[in-house]
């Protein structure tokens, strides 16, 4: 905040003494201002960073950057920076916009110390910023919506492009353009790519262009946006840094970023928010999304009832993986219900019916908590609940079994996407004649982990778009409803200036009743 200093000049001044004085107040004054200004522009280091005890890290909102959730903040360049952070002892403060433009402007003034927003490093961008190692590798895909003709290449293009500025995608474009000059493309600063992934579901617009791990995301909420063509070969994503910033902050990104190469961090971070996503079924994700619609609202008060300290929507998505919520589901290896459990299961949990739906949703419950129960303390979330939903489909003993797997071959037993790349090993005899517990079929629990993974995913985030516009409905309905008390009050004659009309029906009332 700014402060204004006022004071008064005695009659006896000279105005000659009096305008020396308002010259030497101006010069401290603005010298005092523009170190001020310095101080805000002061390029980054990792000393700067060091000596006041925070860091601040610009960011994109969005699914793979930086986002909200009922217990707190996520994302994955939100999670790597929050590593980073812990990794100088130094506290992490977001600074999220909704503009590529305003962020750029962010790193130059001095706002942030650098940027992690999923961004791709391109040759404009190398002639205006620093960046760190990269962390990871994407595409660049052309999408349009299901049902329309597909776009195989620039020139099968006939409809409208909408692309966000500042992107990447503007310089792709403009070097497809050099080979394809009737090619052309809006830019939006109001739209992110989400938003733009509705305009075209819309009809809004034709297409859009999305990064390819943003849509991974997304397809599991919108899984009728299409792949039309990727238009451009892979590009490395990395952090950036200002041109001027001090190479104390990049050289301590090249360390940083070796050691979560090294150690796994970086790895069980891309399982995490990208590992059950790689593959997508339009057909399956279509029918979940209208299985939640139609058949879940049957039965999320009996999963809301059991989840207890779980969250519902995950005990949800285990039943949906076993039964398709059908209480009357069967397999061909005698499992029964809602949570397809065996006899020798529901005997355990007290369950007396499997096809009774509230006793499967119990017993199931309590099964899958004493899954979670049953793994070391030491292994972190949320890897101990993919594992105890491993041994919920495969059994504990042979989940132990690819776990001592993993350790023999270096890898961490601790980790979810290390045990679940050995997982598959005890099909095979050269391995599985070594454990304790022998065969099994170790590509199924991989399968069933990334199958809930991904109903986990969709339908918490379709919860939240219900609660969102479930709160949106009722704020109108009651704006609407103080708009029509306003309205009436507005109406109502003022005292002392009734009408003829209203006078005489009163005198006519009072009239009556005497």
């Amino acid at each position: 905040m700014t402060k204004y200093i006022f004071f008064s000049i005695k009659p006896r001044l000279t105005s000659k003494l009096v305008s020396k004085f308002f010259s030497l107040f101006l010069v401290v004054f603005t010298t005092v201002l523009l170190s001020a200004c310095d101080k805000d522009n002061e390029s980054a280091s990792l000393s700067r960073i060091l000596a006041r005890g925070y860091i601040n890290v610009g960011t994109i909102f969005g699914p793979t950057n930086y986002y909200s959730t009922a217990t707190g903040f996520a994302g994955f360049e939100y999670e790597l920076a929050k590593k980073y952070a812990d990794s100088l002892n130094v506290e992490l403060r977001i600074i999220p916009t909704y503009s590529l433009d305003e962020l750029f402007i962010k790193l130059n003034t001095g706002e942030v110390d650098l940027l992690a927003a999923g961004l791709s490093v391109t040759d404009k961008r190398l002639q205006r910023f620093r960046f760190s190692p990269s962390y990871e590798t994407i595409s660049q895909k052309l999408v349009f919506k299901q049902g329309n003709v597909r776009p195989r290449k620039v020139a099968d293009l006939t409809g409208s492009l909408m692309v966000t500025s500042a992107s990447s995608y503007v310089e792709n474009l403009e070097k497809l353009k050099q080979t394809n000059s009737e090619l052309s493309w809006q830019e939006s600063t109001e739209f992110d790519s989400e938003e733009l992934l509705r305009k075209v579901l819309n009809g809004e617009i034709d297409y859009t262009i999305i990064d390819s791990n943003n849509l991974a995301i997304n397809r599991r909420y919108y899984p009728e946006i299409s792949i039309g063509f990727s238009i451009n070969e892979p590009e490395p994503l990395a952090w950036m840094v200002s041109n001027n910033s001090h190479d104390d902050i990049l050289a301590s990104l090249v360390e940083f970023f070796g050691t979560v190469h090294h150690d796994g961090t970086l790895l069980a971070l891309d399982d995490k928010y990208y590992g059950h996503i790689e593959q997508f079924n339009y057909v399956e994700t279509r029918t979940f999304i209208k299985a939640v619609a139609g058949t879940l609202p049957k039965y999320q008060s009996l999963f809301e009832k059991y989840a207890q300290e779980l969250d519902w929507r995950l005990l949800a998505a285990i039943s949906y993986q076993e039964s398709h919520w059908n209480p009357t589901a069967r397999s061909y290896t005698g499992v029964r219900g809602m949570m397809m459990l065996t006899l020798a299961t529901a005997k355990q949990m007290g369950i007396k019916s499997r096809l009774d739906t509230e006793q499967s949703i119990r017993g199931g419950a309590k099964y899958f908590k004493r899954m979670i129960a049953m793994m070391p303390d030491r292994i972190p979330m949320p890897d101990r609940i993919w594992f105890a939903l491993a041994s919920y489909n495969i059994g504990f003993g042979h989940l132990n079994d690819a776990r001592i797997i993993t350790q023999r071959q270096g890898g961490d037993p601790d980790r979810w996407v290390e045990v679940k790349s050995r997982l598959p090993l005890l099909q095979q005899k050269k391995y599985y004649k070594s454990t304790k517990h022998g065969y099994a079929r170790g590509e199924e629990p991989v399968r069933y982990v990334d199958n809930i993974r991904r109903y986990y995913d969709t339908l918490t985030w379709l919860d939240e778009k219900a609660k969102e516009q479930a709160v949106a409905l009722q704020l109108a309905q009651e704006a609407a409803q103080a708009l029509l008390l306003n309205k009436s009050e507005s109406e109502l004659p003022s005292d002392g200036n009734l009408t003829d009309r209203n006078v005489s029906e009163e005198e006519v009332s009072t009239e009556t009743a005497q």
